[in-house]
């Protein structure tokens, strides 16, 4: 297939044409032409590589009623992503080369982003003992990123048996930093709001205490840690220390924690559970800066649909999550581009290049995400309109689940297209499979 994509500005700058030939970037310039080429029009838009994301729950196996490997790849799709990472917590738990292999085979079958399974750290998520790592890398979903993310690997000596394991296999841990003995039924975060609302409070210190730890002990077994969806301000500064003393640490911030706050708790609508919960204006400023910094390395969006049932109920018995895959982008464009903490080339630093080098996507071939816009790149890429606002209608998203935080809300960038190997599965705003 040849496809010709006439005058987009990739990262951003001066109008270009991207010309693509059997799934690769041939030429980037001006004024190209190819006979037979499929023409894409994008004057205006933003040219960007494909997104990676590295947190993402899509419930196959197990809760099809929430979500599928084929509607969360399709809200990814329309989201600018071309690859996302399962996360592990399904029924049954990714523990074992099988399933993992499963949920690999479901996202080739959707075929509309590379659907790349994490495997579990422990049985059963259980924090009890190892789960299968060696068998689940040697598969042939290949993994390389491990986490029992919903639950933290509280042991610290079964912690560091993972990631010495781990690092023999290339491979990273991906901690849930959540001390469970500060967390019991928790309901938001810790603080005055907390008290006047009358929830239980979810401490920074749970958040902060497991980082502090964990990033000594990759120190000393010289191993990969990444923490899932930093929320706080002193976690910021723990990561900044131990980068600064060559700690092989990268972490992630989700959307959520980059734009809302616990005052979102104040009405009780449980749309607005999560875990690690919002925390306050001061730890938004925070982790935006962190990740302006590159202290944080990358945005995940810690997608995670939900049943009706489990969500629209009281707010103690409701379950932690929002989905992210669709207006991920958006929200960065909100909180970052728009408020000059970065530019289009840091957006797809921290939200493709950086994720896909955490996960090991980033190599050679044709299969390779994460690779910058350039002639013999593989042809994964998103053309984003960033002046276009809408607001958003959780009926017309493409999850299963309707558990948005964003509802109502007004959000800059529209993506007008997702390509896959030079394959659009995303043209004109609209899901191509």
């Amino acid at each position: 297939m040849t496809l010709l994509i006439t005058g987009a500005r990739p990262y951003g700058e001066d109008a270009a044409d991207i010309l693509v030939e059997d799934g690769r970037i041939v030429a980037i310039g001006e004024d190209l032409a190819a006979t037979g080429a499929e023409v894409v029009r994008a004057a205006g838009l933003v040219a960007l590589p494909g997104l990676v994301d590295l947190h993402t729950h899509l419930r196959e196996p197990g809760r099809e009623d929430a979500e599928t490997v084929e509607t969360g790849s399709r809200a990814a799709a329309l989201g600018g992503y071309t690859a996302v990472h399962a996360m592990a917590n399904t029924d049954p738990v990714a523990d074992t080369a099988g399933v993992v292999e499963q949920v690999w085979r479901l996202g080739q079958q959707a075929g509309l982003v590379d659907v790349v399974p994490v495997g579990a750290v422990t049985v059963g998520l259980a924090g009890e003992r190892l789960a299968e790592l060696g068998a689940m890398a040697d598969s042939a979903a290949r993994v390389r990123v491990f986490s029992d993310d919903g639950h933290c690997v509280a042991d610290p000596a079964l912690m560091r048996r993972a990631l010495e394991y781990v690092k023999a296999l290339d491979g990273v841990v991906a901690q849930h930093a959540e001390e469970p003995r500060l967390t019991v039924g928790a309901q938001m975060h810790e603080g005055d709001r907390s008290a006047r609302l009358g929830l239980t409070g979810w401490p920074a210190a749970a958040e902060e205490a497991i980082i502090a730890r964990d990033v000594l002990l990759a120190d000393h077994v010289g191993a990969r840690l990444h923490v899932c969806h930093v929320s706080t301000a002193g976690s910021v500064e723990i990561l900044r220390w131990a980068k600064s003393r060559g700690v092989q640490v990268t972490a992630e911030v989700t959307p959520h924690h980059l734009l809302l706050t616990d005052e979102c708790a104040e009405g009780y609508d449980p749309v607005f559970k999560v875990n690690p919960p919002l925390r306050t204006d001061t730890d938004v400023q925070a982790v935006r800066l962190g990740l302006a910094e590159g202290v944080i390395d990358a945005v995940a969006t810690d997608h995670a649909p939900h049943a009706v049932e489990d969500k629209e109920t009281e707010w103690a018995s409701a379950r932690p999550g929002m989905l992210g895959l669709e207006q991920a982008l958006s929200v960065v464009v909100a909180t970052m581009v728009e408020t000059g903490l970065l530019d289009w080339r840091g957006v797809a630093d921290r939200m493709s290049a950086r994720p896909a080098a955490i996960g090991r996507l980033d190599g050679g071939g044709l299969h390779a995400h994460g690779r910058p816009l350039a002639p013999g790149e593989p042809a994964n890429l998103l053309l984003v309109d960033p002046g276009t606002r809408a607001v958003v209608d959780p009926a017309a998203l493409a999850s299963r689940s309707r558990n948005s935080p964003y509802a109502g809300r007004e959000l800059p960038g529209r993506v007008v297209a997702t390509f896959l190997r030079g394959v659009p599965t995303v043209l004109d705003g609209k899901a191509q499979k």
